[in-house]
């Protein structure tokens, strides 16, 4: 029997891939998987600059300047220029993206919803604190930045 944890996982993961095909079928989306990974990436990581990007993902600066640009053209992400050191760019992801991104949430808010029904008010606000424990202190592998 797999783990809790892994089947919860494998569930959110399963859905959100058929949500992607959908959407790349449909042509809704302009992206290739392996962009909207990248563009999830960029999102997650909080304003990276493309080193940090590069460097999250293994790949070679040049190879995430490239992937980089192909999400610039299509309008999924920006270099926005750093207030105190001119000389560097964070990416960020626009409006474009969060109004796919906002489709894909929608069934994280549907569990949500349905844990807030189905728990207590005390078992609800445990289980987030044990998230925030997971995702604070027991991922250290996935160090996300903090900024603004």
């Amino acid at each position: 029997m797999a783990n809790p944890l892994s089947e919860v996982y494998g569930k959110f993961r399963v859905h959100y891939y058929r949500d992607v095909f959908h959407r790349i079928q449909s042509r809704e989306l302009s992206l290739s998987t392996v962009e909207v990974y990248c563009v999830e990436i960029i999102k997650t990581l909080n304003k990276p600059t493309i080193n940090e990007f590069a460097n999250f993902i293994g790949i070679s600066s040049p190879n995430a300047t490239y992937k980089v640009n192909s999400l610039i053209q299509k309008g999924y992400v920006v270099k926005v220029q750093s207030e105190t050191d001119k000389r560097e760019y964070y990416l960020d992801v626009t409006d474009k993206f969060y109004k796919y991104w906002n489709l894909s949430e929608k069934y994280l808010d549907i569990v949500e919803e349905r844990l807030e029904k189905n728990l207590t008010q005390e078992e609800f606000e445990t289980f987030n604190r044990i998230l925030n424990k997971i995702s604070d202190e027991m991922m250290p592998e996935v160090g996300i930045p903090k900024r603004d």
